[in-house]
């Protein structure tokens, strides 16, 4: 479950929130205006965080991976956005 300082913590500089409640998070990147769908059912166990993306509003969502963690997921998205960004190549730092 997402907890009131989980949903606060989202960056809404960098993210447009469409849903935010405790069980699910609809966000899309400001930056490549990708959709993203966070589920947190607490099953199998408390802390799982599945985390499903779409390009664009009309695509359906696909399963992008899984999570422990709001921060977890978040730098999860944030990294596919530089990848995105970068031409789709691997970003070197």
């Amino acid at each position: 479950m997402f907890s009131p300082e989980d949903l606060q913590s989202l960056d809404r500089n960098y993210f447009s929130v469409i849903v935010a409640d405790e069980y699910d998070v609809t966000i899309m990147s400001r930056n490549t205006g990708h959709f993203w769908y966070l589920h947190n059912p607490e099953y199998p166990e408390k802390g799982t965080i599945i985390l499903f993306h779409k390009h664009k509003a009309d695509d359906k969502y696909h399963l992008h991976g899984r999570g422990n963690s709001l921060g977890q997921v978040v730098r999860s998205i944030k990294s596919h956005d530089r990848f995105q960004l970068n031409g789709r190549k691997p970003v070197r730092r």
